[in-house]
């Protein structure tokens, strides 16, 4: 049976849509309950846009404080004590809050982590941090934050093991394509 060049470029592009829609699966924010603050680089002074979106599955309103630690693979850490500011109605239910942060400067963000104390809980949607030396990332929690544990995600090291499997898996679409277009 022998397929035409439009089926087979259909098809070629049917694989890569579906390897597209498999790398956008989310992965759950974890309890890091080592984690340390203490060690902070104060290289710079770079500013930072962290943007909270408060789930609309979250209590109305939280009196809980809430820390939050971000940071690139070098060891370069933003370390907030405390964002929350029970006067200024910030993370209640289906709002966004953007907060401006200065620390040291750091490359491309990689981990977050977020602390809550208090008694009311919150769940936020997700966390978008935009820096100066680095794309806008956005770390995907939609879970209640568990009280007295940093809690967050951490990608620094998978990094280079994450660009390594791209880099592979477009050698191997290449060398497909080439076998379909020889196979016409």
């Amino acid at each position: 049976m022998k397929m035409s060049k439009a089926s087979i470029v259909l098809l070629y592009f049917g694989f890569i849509f579906i390897h597209c829609e498999a790398k956008s699966i989310r992965e759950k924010p974890q309890a890091f309950e080592s984690f340390n603050v203490s060690y902070i680089q104060n290289l710079g002074s770079c500013s930072y846009s962290v943007v909270f979106t408060t789930s609309c599955s979250s209590t109305s309103y939280t009196r809980d404080q809430i820390s939050i630690a971000f940071g690139d693979a070098y060891g370069n850490q933003i370390y907030v004590p405390r964002l929350d500011d029970p006067a200024s109605r910030a993370f209640e239910q289906c709002s966004s809050d953007k907060f401006e942060i200065k620390g040291p400067c750091a490359y491309q963000i990689c981990y977050v982590y977020l602390y809550r104390t208090g008694p009311d809980g919150w769940k936020p949607e997700q966390v978008k941090i935009y820096g100066y030396n680095s794309r806008a990332v956005t770390f995907y929690y939609d879970t209640f934050i568990p009280g007295d544990t940093w809690y967050g995600f951490n990608y620094c090291n998978s990094a280079s093991s994450s660009h390594r499997w791209i880099g592979q898996t477009s050698f191997l679409f290449v060398v497909l394509w080439f076998v379909l277009y020889a196979l016409i």
